[in-house]
């Protein structure tokens, strides 16, 4: 099990959303297909067959919690990773 499958499989737990890498996030959206821009402190990902647009914010290195929600919400929604 890859890095990234241990990192999805946390966040669709659920259990430890403020604990989660801000960069690791990041990285983990780039595997599964968006696009990142980045405006100051706000990372943008987009991607082409999802309506939604994730702008997620780092907090002392950290994902905030209700981002990594809307993330994963994200994920249920269009069933991406595996």
């Amino acid at each position: 099990m890859t890095q990234q499958d241990k990192l999805l499989a946390k966040i669709l737990r659920g259990t430890s959303d403020a604990n989660i890498p801000f960069d690791s996030l990041c990285q983990l959206l780039q595997t599964l297909g968006f696009d990142e821009r980045i405006r100051g402190s706000h990372h943008i990902f987009s991607k082409d067959d999802i309506e939604e647009i994730l702008n997620l914010q780092p907090k002392q290195g950290k994902a905030k919690a209700y981002q990594v929600k809307q993330v994963r919400n994200l994920i249920l929604k269009y069933r991406l990773g595996n």
